[in-house]
């Protein structure tokens, strides 16, 4: 499963690019359309973009529901592991593993909530407000976010009872520095 290895990360960075390039192409298309050049203006003030915000949120949304999923396989999801580092080594792995399958859990039933949420909405007529694009498309995100976290608790348990190592996030650390520093 190699190619799920960086999902997460080309998946936001995709939203993000496409976010960014439709909230600039708004921006330039409402201050363009402000200049009263005759044939400019009356051609920009035919085109709407009344959409491009509620595009800009629900990518946000998906972007925050991989985000997350994100943090899980690296380390740096919210957690509070003060207490539990202070336990002794077979009492601390047995809350690691306690709260990673918590984790797994919660994030499942999450993810099916959604699915039954994303089924029932499916057969309605409902759509969004600018872009009228059916909304099950929008709350798919529920489903398919919660699952991809509840698949990296599961791994990030996995690898802990293989290593008894957790994903350590390095702040420090840059992808791609030491290549250069050699070159």
């Amino acid at each position: 499963m190699k190619f799920l290895d960086h999902l997460e990360e080309w998946l936001i960075a995709t939203l993000m690019g496409a976010a960014t390039l439709v909230t600039f192409m708004a921006v330039v298309h409402r201050y363009l359309s402000g200049f009263e050049i005759p044939y400019l203006q009356d051609e920009l003030l035919k085109i709407n973009t009344s959409w491009a915000q509620e595009l800009t949120i629900y990518m946000f949304v998906w972007m925050a529901k991989f985000g997350a999923a994100y943090g899980v396989r690296t380390g740096i999801h919210v957690g509070v592991d003060v207490l539990i580092n202070k336990l002794s080594p077979a009492n601390r792995y047995k809350f690691v593993i306690l709260g990673l399958a918590a984790g797994a859990l919660f994030t499942g039933i999450v993810g099916t909530l959604g699915g039954s949420f994303v089924w029932e909405i499916a057969h309605t007529d409902q759509t969004s407000a600018d872009l009228e694009i059916p909304m099950w498309w929008v709350y798919l995100a529920i489903p398919l976010g919660s699952y991809l976290m509840c698949f990296r608790f599961l791994q990030v348990i996995w690898n802990f009872v293989k290593t008894g190592e957790l994903p350590k996030h390095d702040h420090t650390h840059v992808d791609g520095l030491e290549d250069e520093v050699k070159a």
